[in-house]
C-alpha cells in the first residue's frame, strides 16, 4: 500500500470540494482539517485495513453527535 494518497472530499458545511492529504505511515488516524472556502473545522477518520489492502476515510462535520 502506498503511504500518501490525495483525496477529493466534500466540505459537510458547505459543499465546496477540496483535496485532502492522507498520509498512511502512522496508522489510523482521527483529525481535523479546517475547509479552504467557509473555514468550518472537518473531521476525518481514517481507518486502515490491512488485511484487505483498504484505506477507509470518514468524513463529517464537527456537530454531528452519535448517541
Amino acid at each position: 500500500m502506498k503511504e500518501l494518497y490525495s483525496q477529493r472530499i466534500e466540505c459537510p458545511h458547505c459543499g465546496h470540494h477540496i483535496f485532502v492529504s492522507l498520509d498512511t505511515s502512522c496508522g489510523d488516524q482521527d483529525y481535523y482539517e479546517d475547509c479552504s472556502a467557509c473555514c468550518n473545522a472537518i473531521h476525518l477518520n481514517m481507518h486502515i485495513d490491512h488485511l484487505r489492502n483498504k484505506l477507509e476515510l470518514r468524513v463529517d462535520s464537527d456537530d454531528e453527535q452519535v448517541f
